[in-house]
């Protein structure tokens, strides 16, 4: 057991302690925040990589994402092919009002559409208009930061292995195709 008081003692002297430190106020409006990277802000749209598969939409737990679309019909890309239906984007709303910002949109997007923005500053005077169309959601993609660099002590992904050494063995035919054609005595083909 220790001294009778001490617990207090100790708080009294964190307090002190903090109570004579210069506070640090930032002024918000005129200096803006140092975000960390991975900051919540709202969420951006790439509208070029949305298929309207609607996954976003059904797996929103607060049903916030809205998305209107139509088929239409893509002409055959080769003659005698057949003509393809595709689902074209009309209206991509998200109401965050209603959002909670879990992100489990944007991580079940296979497509890649959806991307967390920094962007923070989107307060609206009626309720109602903190609903926002395709058209800001997509003027907030241009503000999502570049991913991270990759460690370089990583790996490297199986694609990129899988590609350059396809590209070697490409390279490594050209040069002995190349050599086979200049000859054994580097004139041209041999004689």
């Amino acid at each position: 057991m220790g001294i009778p008081g001490s617990g207090l003692a100790k708080g009294l002297a964190v307090t002190l302690r903090t109570m004579t430190r210069k506070s640090h106020t930032a002024q918000y409006p005129d200096a803006q925040p140092e975000l960390p990277p991975r900051t919540r802000g709202v969420i951006g749209l790439f509208e070029e990589n949305c298929t309207v598969c609607m996954l976003c939409a059904r797996e929103c737990p607060d049903w916030c994402i809205y998305i209107d679309s139509h088929k239409e019909t893509v002409p055959p890309a080769a003659p005698g092919g057949r003509e393809r239906s595709r689902n074209v984007l009309d209206r991509f709303a998200i109401d965050f009002a209603l959002c909670m910002y879990c992100g489990i949109c944007i991580e079940v997007c296979p497509f890649d559409a959806l991307f967390w923005s920094p962007e923070f500053e989107y307060a609206e005077e009626d309720i109602r208009d903190l609903t926002h169309e395709r058209d800001k959601l997509r003027a907030w993609m241009w503000t999502v930061p570049a991913p991270p660099a990759l460690d370089p002590r990583a790996e490297e992904p199986k694609e990129i292995a899988a590609a350059r050494k396809a590209a070697d063995k490409l390279a490594a035919a050209e040069a002995a195709r190349a050599e086979a054609e200049s000859g054994p005595d580097g004139n041209g083909a041999a004689s």
